[in-house]
């Protein structure tokens, strides 16, 4: 198990057992091992997929800097 992985997984650990049943069924879902059922995404998420594609094509990319500014926000 990745160092990352392990974080999540003890963070997890302080949630409330609800939220942790439905992380665990998001995870496998995602992963396709949950009662066969693989996770499918909203029209909304489709469409922020297809716009951030769009950008990238552009050339639209934020800095490093910034990427880890936003993810220090949630990765402690």
């Amino acid at each position: 198990m990745t160092k990352l992985l392990d974080r999540a997984i003890e963070a997890a650990r302080e949630l409330p057992a609800e939220m942790q049943d439905e992380l665990a069924g998001l995870l496998l879902r995602f992963m396709g091992e949950h009662d066969g059922e693989v996770y499918q995404l909203t029209p909304e998420e489709e469409a922020d997929i297809e716009e951030a594609e769009q950008e990238i094509e552009r050339g639209e990319l934020v800095e490093e800097t910034e990427v880890h500014a936003i993810l220090a926000k949630y990765i402690r």
